[in-house]
């Protein structure tokens, strides 16, 4: 099917929140759909419908974003908005995508599709809040489900299932790139959200004598983040918490490796059953040409090619992960054949063309 025939006439993307600092949310959920949005908009007329304080129409490129102002937040729910006007905006799509399966603004904008003929399809990006679909299955009121991994699919009970597809995620290869020769000797990189399923403590812990640990990411658990700060005592490990674009592709260039040592059972015992349904800061490091180090977790085992473009260590073993990370290092060849596939690897799986493909594909089902 040629790339003509197979696009619709006006796609239309759904979101809780935009990703923005000053009215919206700096979260990789919403980053995910502004990148997607924005880059099939270079390709098809693309609106982004979200919600925020003020009501306002803007772009980003060829992007339109429409952010819907003082909605209703379901049971005061943040991540679950909605108005009425959501409805009026769906009329003047062809194709809805909405991000967020659980959440009123999904269910409603797929039953108007179904009332209408209108195709609706649904990302899940984890989250979610009081909705219908905690009662009854909403699943097939959507045309397709379009996952970022195949962890997600199966988490979802969709494995196999013919309105199931796996469209992955992306990054910006021209902003996530390398400079020069890889840092085989660089610091140990982190990026992430300070939270126990993280794994961040056991990084800590594993860091091998000498080595530089630099930490980047939000705090969200105050006694967490402390009881990170005390097992950095006496290394050599350096925490960011505010981080730029630029900021933080220098660091992925810099540094040896970068880090997600997630877990399903955190060091306190927390239950994690979906950690991470892609794992971002794998990509964007690897598009820097930065090897990757991640757990036999969830979806990152998709990303990260064990001895090619990284290393995949058992999760919570702080002894397999020190010897990954002296490993990842030890020669130069090495670590510069590892850089080489990490970035092709990306360039061959996940850039953001890549994902509007398969979304266009899976549009025309």
């Amino acid at each position: 099917m040629s790339r003509a025939a197979r696009s619709p006439a006006h796609v239309m993307h759904v979101v809780p929140a935009l990703f923005d600092a000053a009215d919206g949310i700096l979260g990789g959920a919403e980053r995910y759909v502004l990148e997607l949005a924005r880059h099939m908009a270079d390709r098809v007329p693309t609106t982004l419908v979200t919600f925020g304080s003020v009501d306002r129409r803007t772009s980003v490129g060829a992007l339109q974003v429409r952010v819907i102002g003082k909605p209703r937040y379901v049971r005061g729910q943040r991540t679950n908005p909605f108005a009425l006007r959501l409805l009026g905006e769906l009329r003047r799509a062809s194709v809805v995508h909405c991000h967020q399966q659980h959440i009123v603004a999904s269910s409603m904008a797929a039953l108007a599709g179904r009332l209408s003929n209108k195709r609706v399809f649904v990302t899940e990006l984890g989250g979610g809040g009081w909705d219908i679909s905690g009662y009854v299955s909403t699943d097939r009121w959507y045309r397709a489900h379009l996952h970022i991994s195949e962890f997600s699919r199966r988490v979802a009970g969709q494995a196999g299932w013919e309105r199931a597809r796996v469209i992955f995620g992306g990054v910006d290869t021209a902003k996530f790139s390398p400079n020069g020769a890889p840092a085989a000797d660089g610091p140990i990189l982190f990026v992430g959200r300070l939270l126990p399923h993280k794994g961040l403590d056991y990084l800590i812990e594993a860091l091998p004598d000498g080595a530089t640990l630099e930490v980047i990411g939000q705090s969200f658990d105050d006694s967490y983040t402390a009881r990170l700060r005390q097992l950095a005592s006496g290394k050599d490990v350096h925490f960011r918490h505010d981080c730029g674009d630029a900021e933080l592709v220098d660091a992925y260039r810099r540094a040896r490796c970068i880090v997600l040592p997630s877990l399903y059972r955190s060091a306190t015992g927390s239950e994690t059953p979906v950690p991470e349904l892609l794992g971002q800061a794998l990509l964007e490091g690897m598009a820097c040409g930065t090897p990757a180090i991640c757990t036999d977790v969830a979806s990152m085992p998709e990303i990260v090619v064990h001895g090619v473009t990284g290393l995949v260590v058992p999760p919570n073993d702080v002894r397999a992960l020190r010897q990954a990370l002296v490993d990842i290092g030890r020669t130069s060849e090495r670590h510069c054949a590892m850089s080489v596939a990490a970035r092709q690897r990306v360039l061959d799986q996940f850039t953001w063309p890549d994902v509007v493909d398969r979304c266009l594909a899976a549009y025309a089902t």
